[in-house]
Order: structure tokens, then C-alpha cells, then sequence
């Protein structure tokens, strides 16, 4: 098996369905749809997997969550190694079972016929909302509006217990989704591509490697003990965590509103508002159940909470059957057109350079890059003084011919970036841009 032989950190263009990768480290990020692993290969790709999972704790969209699991790391140097040992197992047990679940769905999809890839479910709007309301409620229990886990009020319990350790462990994979790290690429292609049980252990290896650090800073000895002492201050952490996910809920609103318009965000920050609400009448609640009596006001708060709850599922459910209001046309950037097969054969046909960005509203990495590589005037200019036409795809909503495209290459999810020169071959480029990167690459 020729891919089992490869080295990681192969620098050479080689061949890669039907196009030739760039000439940089990350390439073995890209894997020829049609090459399943076998034998050695699956050894690859499952370390491929795993260090494409530990990587990923280093990508925007999971900060929120990390954030949240520091306060866990806090407790732990006042806690005993078995208290260290059991919060890291039941979070790796969280991340690993939603891998695998995530894996599962991915795989039963494909078998059935569908193009899903990686992230799929962010092109759901009412996955989306569902997401947003929930984040929108953890930063309302970190800031003590309300508290979900057992014991006195007052106290930092965020991911405290086995259920709350799981839990963070199965939100920590939920927000993962919109990004991808290097390596992930030909872990998923080989996944989606090979046999179902060998596609669940590499999910599986890439959910090891996302609780791998947490695993290391418990099973040390002495690591856990050197963190700051429990305190008055984790209480001013708890608290200023929240507001990462505020900010995550702001960019979830703005996903929804690409994907169905502004009706649908109306709809989806009313909820945000009625949670907020029932989030508050049911801490009230709680402080009045630590009372002497006030029974029949308890009561009347969960049940406010609870029908608050459920008014917003009502609401959203009636809101994805109705028909999508028109989304606004997004203003049409200076050189850029719309992605499509038969644009794509006519350019190169007339012998024109082109460049495409596979890109979605919901992938942090594809923002990431288009900031800090894309739209950066060193590279503006390097594409205008070469005429390279700038062909992107939206995968924000579902679209099968960009599903199509992605797997033709591949690749099962976003980013994806590869660059035609005249009469030659594509060469792809790595997920993770730097503008050095895009400018070594369209310049030879």
C-alpha cells in the first residue's frame, strides 16, 4: 500500500485524485477519495485522526467549551488523583461517544446516498438555533442565573460530576464541528470511504485526541496539584466565561440569518429572549426552594420554565416548516464569482488560472482564512497582476454539485482551496492559510 509508505510531512506534489497537492507539510492532509487504506494505511490514518483531534483543541470554535473545562482543571488542586482521574474519564467518554455517534450518522448517510460530510449538521438552520439557544443557557448558569447540576447554590459546579464531565465532553465535539485542523482531511476521506467499523475507531481516534491533553494534565502526577487553589476567583471566572458563549450565539445568529433570512432570526432571538426568562423564573425557583415553605411557588416557577421551553420548540418547530423568507444577496465581492462545474470547464478551457475557495458561513476555519490569507491586499494583488479568476463555493446551506466536487477531491467537508494554473493540473492547498502559502503556490 503506497499511502501506508508515505511519510506525514511528504513535501513532494504527487498525483492526488486527479489533481497534485502543494508542495507544503500539510498536504498529507489530502487523500484521493478512491484510495481506501488497508493494512499499514489504516494505521496512517488513524494517527492521522488522532493528532487531527488534538490539534482541533487548538481551533477558535472550541475555545468556549476548552474555557469552560479550565474551571474543571481548576478544582482539580484541591481535588485527589481518583476525583482527577474520573473527571478525565467520563470527558473522554463524552467526546469519544459523540464521535462515534457523529461517525455513525456520517457513515450511514453515505451508505444511504447522501453527500454529508464534515459538519453537515450546521446546514440544518433549526441545528443551528437548537445550538445557539443552548450555549445561550450554559452562559446564563456560568453568570448564576440558574444551576443545573445537584448541591448548594453558589457554587462553581460547571462540569462538576460524572454527568456534567460527560456532558462537556459531548458540547466540546457539538462545537467542533464548524472547524477542521490538518491531518483531519484524509482521516474522514478514509472513514466515510473504507469499512464502517474501521470509520467508527477512526472517529474514535479523533475524539481521543481532542480529550488527550485533559487526559495528560489528571494522569500526570503533580500537574493537576500545581494549579491554582479553588477560590473566591473561580467564582469571577465562571462568570466571564459566559460571555465566549454569548459571543458564539452572536455568530449563530448570523448563520441563520444567511441560511433563512431575517424572519428566521427574529424568531430564533425571540426564543433567546423567552429562554432567558424561564432560565431566570427557574433560578428563582431554586432560591425559594432553600427556604423554609414556598412549595406552590416552586412549583409555579418550573412549570413557567418548562412552558417557556417548550412555547420556544413550538416556535422553531413551526418556523422550519414554513417556507424560508428570501435571503438577501450578499454583495458580490470585487473579483470573486460563484462556484459551478461548467464555469470551472470554461475558464480552463480558455487557458485561464483560477483559484477556488470551498467555503461555508458556519466554518470558523474557512472566516479564519479568508481574514488573515484570502483577503489580504498581498495576495489581492497577486491575483489580479496574474488574471486568476477567484471561483467561490458556499456550502452554508446544502448543495449537492459542491458535495460533489468536495468528494470528486477528496474531501468530505470545508475549507477546501485548490488552485489551476493554466493547462495543468489543480494542486490543493492545506486547510490551515497563511498568505505565503496561497502566494508561493500561484506564483509557479
Amino acid at each position: 500500500d503506497a499511502a501506508g509508505q508515505e511519510s506525514p510531512l511528504q513535501i513532494e506534489a504527487r498525483p492526488v485524485g486527479g489533481v497534485a497537492s502543494a508542495a507544503a507539510p500539510a498536504q498529507a492532509d489530502v487523500a484521493p477519495a478512491s484510495d481506501v487504506p488497508t493494512g499499514a494505511g489504516w494505521l496512517r490514518v488513524l494517527l492521522f485522526a488522532f493528532v487531527g483531534g488534538l490539534i482541533l483543541n487548538l481551533m477558535p470554535c472550541v475555545f468556549p467549551v476548552l474555557a469552560m473545562k479550565a474551571l474543571s482543571l481548576a478544582k482539580m488542586g484541591g481535588a485527589g488523583r481518583g476525583v482527577q482521574l474520573q473527571s478525565a474519564l467520563f470527558y473522554t467518554i463524552g467526546v469519544m461517544g459523540a464521535f462515534a455517534a457523529l461517525g455513525i450518522v456520517m457513515i450511514g448517510l453515505r451508505l444511504a446516498g447522501s453527500a454529508a460530510g464534515w459538519g453537515f449538521q450546521f446546514q440544518s438552520p433549526g441545528f443551528v438555533v437548537a445550538v445557539c439557544w443552548l450555549l445561550f443557557l450554559m452562559g446564563l448558569n456560568l453568570l448564576g442565573v440558574f444551576e443545573v447540576s445537584a448541591g448548594r447554590l453558589g457554587q462553581v459546579q460547571t462540569g462538576s460530576g460524572r454527568g456534567g464531565d460527560m456532558m462537556t465532553g459531548l458540547l466540546a465535539v457539538i462545537v467542533a464541528t464548524p472547524c477542521t485542523a490538518p491531518f483531519m482531511g484524509v482521516a474522514i476521506a478514509g472513514a466515510l470511504g473504507g469499512p464502517p467499523v474501521m470509520g467508527v475507531l477512526v472517529f474514535l481516534a479523533m475524539g481521543l485526541g481532542l480529550a488527550f491533553p485533559y487526559i495528560l494534565v489528571a494522569g500526570v502526577p503533580g500537574v493537576a496539584s500545581r494549579m491554582p487553589k479553588p477560590g473566591a476567583w473561580m467564582g469571577i471566572l465562571k462568570q466571564v466565561l459566559a460571555f465566549p458563549l454569548f459571543a458564539t450565539c452572536v455568530w449563530l445568529l448570523w448563520v441563520a440569518a444567511i441560511q433563512r433570512g431575517v424572519t428566521f432570526v427574529a424568531l430564533t432571538a425571540g426564543g433567546i429572549v423567552l429562554l432567558g426568562f424561564a432560565g431566570w423564573i427557574y433560578g428563582v425557583g431554586q432560591r425559594r426552594s432553600m427556604l423554609e415553605g414556598g412549595r406552590g411557588t416552586v412549583a409555579f416557577c418550573r412549570v413557567m420554565a418548562a412552558l417557556c421551553v417548550v412555547v420556544c420548540g413550538a416556535a422553531l418547530a413551526q418556523g422550519l416548516r414554513a417556507a424560508p423568507a428570501p435571503v438577501a444577496a450578499a454583495a458580490v465581492e470585487a473579483g470573486v464569482e460563484p462556484f459551478s462545474e461548467a464555469r470551472l470547464a470554461e475558464l480552463r478551457a480558455q487557458g485561464k488560472p483560477v483559484f477556488i475557495d470551498m467555503t461555508a458561513s458556519w466554518c470558523i476555519t474557512c472566516m479564519v482564512n479568508e481574514r488573515v490569507a484570502l483577503d489580504v491586499p498581498s495576495v489581492q494583488e497577486a491575483f489580479r497582476s496574474r488574471g486568476i479568476v477567484f471561483l467561490k463555493g458556499d456550502w452554508t446551506n446544502r448543495d449537492a454539485a459542491i458535495g460533489d466536487f468536495l468528494k470528486a477531491h477528496g474531501r468530505d467537508g470545508v475549507p477546501f482551496y485548490i488552485y489551476y494554473a493554466p493547462h495543468q493540473e489543480g494542486v490543493v492547498l492545506p486547510q490551515i492559510l497563511t498568505p505565503g502559502i496561497v502566494t508561493s503556490t500561484i506564483g509557479k
